[in-house]
């Protein structure tokens, strides 16, 4: 007797290969998990390798909630060359000789680009502007401005600066960085930014997300691995792992999964989004307190 093939809910961390986009690595999840819904928490450019979580079945409920943390990335910034795309990606737009930059004028530059900053994305990015994918808008040759938007960078640190010669004879430094920052900020952007206001110019040429939120670089598989064998984080200890945690009991999880607005304790206001846990252990529903009820944001017991 053939056994019937089940796909599990859950969440799968893929170490995205460079030169694949989000959509394609969702794509190739579909075939491997052997089902239609597959989703992501949150894009990686093309170029970008590293962490990237996709939800299987009922898990994509959860992406949406995810996508909103902290992400961790080590990148290469070049000093003394722009792109059309701030990144290694797009053509040189102008190459300026950076071998008299200072450490000193660096770590000062970078201090400027860390906190609560305002950011204006790169414009070859999936931005929208008026309905538009700002990307689309650039190469129809549109001029247009995209507004700055709020970002929080937590952590800026430069490790190596490498002295490098362009192909096209540019005396440029590689800088090797790590970034903590919050999610929608694009580190193209800061690459761009920290060239800018060094005046030799500057973009990304290497880029890996080694943290989303609570998924690590070490519980990712690559696309080859997971065609091996799937490796899937069930959906309560993913969770568990990205939310605050609510346990309740049997009457209360019988009144939630009916659809009754629950009183929530007061340790859990003002929390954010919280994973509510019956007496099994079984996952049911992500909620966040609202006047002193928890309102639904998902449903899953």
């Amino acid at each position: 007797m053939t056994q019937k093939h089940t796909t599990p809910d859950g969440l799968v961390i893929v170490d995205k290969p460079s030169g694949f986009t989000s959509h394609d690595v969702v794509a190739k999840m579909r075939g491997i998990a052997r089902t239609r819904r597959v989703g992501h928490a949150g894009t990686l450019d093309p170029m970008a390798t590293g962490v990237l979580v996709l939800g299987i079945e009922k898990a994509t409920k959860l992406l949406g909630h995810l996508a909103l943390t902290e992400k961790e990335y080590l990148g290469t910034i070049r000093l003394g060359q722009n792109t059309l795309t701030d990144d290694a990606e797009g053509e040189i737009t102008s190459s300026t000789d950076a071998s008299g930059v200072t450490r000193d004028a660096i770590d000062a530059g970078v201090a400027k680009l860390t906190g609560d900053i305002m950011q204006v994305p790169s414009k070859v990015s999936a931005i929208k502007i008026n309905g538009v994918r700002s990307y689309k808008r650039a190469r129809d040759g549109e001029e247009f401005d995209i507004p700055a938007r709020p970002v929080t960078v937590s952590s800026f640190g430069v490790y190596d600066v490498r002295e490098a010669v362009a192909e096209d004879g540019t005396a440029v430094l590689d800088l090797v960085v790590s970034v903590v920052c919050s999610s929608g900020t694009y580190i193209r952007a800061l690459a761009r930014d920290l060239g800018a206001d060094l005046g030799v110019g500057g973009h990304l040429t290497a880029l890996r997300r080694t943290r989303v939120g609570p998924y690590k670089l070490d519980a990712a598989r690559t696309l080859d691995q997971l065609q091996q064998e799937l490796t899937v984080m069930p959906v309560a200890e993913a969770a568990a792992a990205a939310f605050r945690r609510w346990d309740v009991d049997a009457r209360r999880a019988r009144l939630l999964t009916n659809g009754v607005r629950l009183d929530m304790p007061d340790e859990y206001a003002g929390a954010g989004t919280v994973a509510v846990f019956d007496p099994e252990g079984r996952f049911l529903a992500l909620v966040e307190e609202q006047r002193g009820k928890a309102k639904s944001l998902a449903v899953f017991g």
